[in-house]
């Protein structure tokens, strides 16, 4: 049986300066992505396009939304797989290329930084890494690689 979830969404343009979209220039890229529960996100267009730099643009909310999913598909792999995680970092970076007729992601590179409490745990976390990618279902739904670059440390060993 096929299980659905939905997940509703409402962007409101916040960028009306006066005259609407009567000249490129002449409103702001800027809106409100909101859901029921969670606080508003202030977003804008990357600031190459005209954007608010202050703001989170798409692109950003896409990186992140899947450095989060693998996030969350490797601590759960980890939790079954007997390997403690007590610390983890990704400082993901998307890259788009932009095009005549719009752009494109060519690749997303997550580089997850994962502490583990013992050494023998090291092999097993690294590994879990690519079993996350296949769960993860962001990844799984975009038409573009998804690269990892992990590096596993120990709690309490010198990185020397």
């Amino acid at each position: 049986m096929t299980r659905q979830h939905t997940y509703p969404t409402v962007v409101t343009w916040t960028g009306n300066q006066g005259t609407g979209t009567s000249r490129y220039n002449a409103y702001a890229r800027d809106h409100e992505l909101a859901a029921e529960g969670p606080p508003p996100i202030q977003g804008s267009s990357d600031p190459s396009f005209r954007g608010d730099p202050s703001r989170w643009n798409p692109e950003q909310l896409l990186v992140g939304a899947l450095s989060q999913c693998h996030m969350l598909s490797y601590l759960h792999k980890c939790a079954v797989s007997g390997v403690v995680v007590t610390g983890y970092i990704d400082r993901a970076v998307g890259t788009m290329a932009e095009t005549a007729d719009g752009g494109h992601f060519t690749e997303v590179v997550l580089r997850p930084e994962v502490t583990v409490t013992a050494q023998e745990m090291a092999e097993t976390a690294l590994k879990l890494h690519e079993d996350a990618h296949a769960a993860c279902f962001i990844a799984s739904s975009v038409n573009f690689p998804v690269r990892h670059e992990p590096v596993i440390r120990v709690a309490g060993q010198d990185d020397a």
